[in-house]
């Protein structure tokens, strides 16, 4: 399950544009954007968050339980 979870914050890492890549003849470097990194996983997370959400009330599940949300 961690390894879903890990897969799952790289992809969104990745899809955000965290990663560059830099070349010359001798050598190949990966660098990462921290704060490119973060923004696009909490940003995915939070969409993902959403929808789950808004599939669990569309449902007759929302009848019997209250969810409260609140956004920051």
């Amino acid at each position: 399950m961690i390894k879903y979870l890990l897969l799952a914050i790289l992809a969104l890492a990745v899809i955000g544009g965290a990663f560059d890549y830099k070349s010359n003849d001798d050598s190949l470097q990966l660098i990462i954007n921290k704060k490119e990194a973060f923004n696009s996983v909490t940003n995915g997370g939070k969409r993902i968050f959403k929808m789950i959400t808004s599939m669990i009330s569309d449902t007759d599940l929302a009848d019997s339980a209250s969810i409260i949300l609140e956004e920051n």
